[in-house]
């Protein structure tokens, strides 16, 4: 069965108008169960993740600042989002979703998490929108419990995992792989152990062909056992916060490539939505949608 991590507080409360679309939380959940494409069952409700989980990945005083939210002032700027308790819980419930991903994943092939992607947390500081590395967290947790020895972190949305390649630059055992818009935030790139930076307007053709190219020899140099995929949608055309220019069709080609070359070759993943600001509210629950449609059908 395809187990999706989901609970009611991923939906933060944020002030009319804000440019994060938080509406997507509630408004996916809605249609997968709308479309049939999955049912109550699908989902489980993660707990807050504990706090030894996270220090293989944050630093302990990091940590401690975010909690007690006294991060100094510039650190909370970054982050986008007025601090608060309820919003420091929802991020360590997103993070626990992943963690228990993994086992889904290696259970049934594939596991999703409706939010997550939070690429651009380092280990002792926030970026935009992410306080907590959910993905990066789960993979320390794969390699510190010997569930998985080799782990990528294949990530496809429009900005730099910035965050991600920071925490395993100097880690054998993690293989971090980003495509993104080169002009795109953030504006200081760190270095991906593959980096793809792409031309502002890159169209389907372009960026599926980059895939095809790179991603087959990239696992088969590192053979990983498991594969975290961030499936960012602001990769579209429509997104206020992006610059390249794939299609919905595009997007969903992409994923599907992805995900199919993960069955073919017995990987498990893990899968996060990263990032979608398009302009039209239902280019981004379309896109995201598809992502788990597409779970569906070829593992199921």
């Amino acid at each position: 069965m395809l187990k999706i991590a989901f609970d009611p507080i991923y939906k933060h409360q944020l002030k009319v108008g804000h440019r994060f679309p938080m509406e997507k939380y509630e408004l996916l959940p809605e249609q997968l169960l709308r479309k049939n494409i999955c049912n109550y069952d699908n989902f489980f409700s993660p707990t807050p993740i504990e706090k030894q989980l996270l220090l293989s990945t944050h630093d302990e005083g990091y940590y401690n600042n975010l909690i007690n939210l006294s991060l100094p002032k510039l650190d909370a700027r970054q982050i986008g989002f007025p601090l608060s308790d309820t919003l420091i819980k929802r991020e360590r419930i997103i993070a626990q979703g992943t963690i228990q991903n993994t086992h889904y994943a290696q259970q049934y092939g594939i596991s999703m998490n409706i939010a997550g992607g939070t690429h651009h947390a380092y280990r002792d500081r926030p970026g935009a929108f992410c306080m907590l590395n959910d993905q990066a967290i789960a993979a320390n947790y794969l390699l510190d419990n010997n569930l998985a020895k080799r782990v990528m972190i294949v990530d496809l949305d429009v900005h730099q995992g910035d965050g991600t390649a920071s925490i395993f630059e100097h880690q054998d055992s993690v293989y971090t792989i980003s495509f993104h818009g080169q002009k795109n935030y953030p504006f200081k790139k760190q270095k991906s152990d593959f980096d793809l930076p792409l031309e502002d307007h890159t169209g389907d053709e372009v960026y599926l062909n980059a895939l095809k190219n790179n991603l087959p020899s990239l696992v088969d140099a590192f053979e990983p056992d498991f594969i975290f995929y961030l499936a960012g949608v602001d990769i579209l055309k429509t997104d206020k916060l992006g610059r390249l220019g794939l299609s919905i069709e595009g997007c969903k080609a992409r994923d599907r490539f992805v995900l199919t070359f993960c069955k073919r070759l017995n990987i498990p993943v893990q899968v996060s939505m990263g990032g979608g600001y398009s302009i039209h509210l239902k280019d981004i629950i379309d896109a995201h949608s598809n992502t788990f449609e597409l779970a569906q059908d070829l593992f199921f």
